[in-house]
């Protein structure tokens, strides 16, 4: 399966295309009743069976779209490399690869190279917001209580 490595930007022409098709495509979805449905490629009147999953992955990619969010798509089950994973986090490689060390986040080795999982990397991620989160706001009512912050 083929992954894009960087996100991709819409531009406006296709954020406008991707208004129209996720409005129509979400309408359509509603009706379905067959968990896979075949949709018709107007262009070359080929008729194609498509998994309703897939149907629903391609709404949630076109209202991104539609929305000028940049998206990439990435397999859960893939591995990635202690750099790309250092990236994802924002951090160094020798601080990810002590994360590893300490249990933090689960890694397989393949030889003498560690490889994590994307889903493990961006449940960290996530929990590191979460707490950072919590953080912003312990020191904003902090500061409310020394009288430094107005609410």
């Amino acid at each position: 399966m083929k992954t894009f490595k960087n996100s991709i930007k819409p531009s406006k022409d296709e954020q406008k295309i991707a208004i129209a098709s996720y409005d129509a495509l979400a309408s359509v979805i509603e009706q379905l009743r067959s968990d896979n449905p075949e949709i018709e490629i107007e262009e070359t009147q080929e008729k194609i069976k498509i998994p309703l999953s897939a149907l629903k992955l391609l709404g949630a990619i076109l209202k991104a779209m539609s929305e000028g969010k940049p998206f990439s798509l990435v397999p859960i089950a893939t591995e990635v490399t202690t750099q790309k994973a250092a990236e994802i986090l924002g951090c160094s490689r020798p601080h990810l690869v002590k994360l590893l060390k300490d249990g933090e986040i689960e890694y397989t080795k393949v030889g003498k190279h560690r490889r994590v999982k994307f889903e493990d990397v961006m449940e960290y991620k996530k929990q590191m917001k979460k707490i950072q989160k919590q953080h912003i706001i312990d020191m904003m009512k902090s500061d409310e209580e020394l009288g430094v912050y107005d609410s």
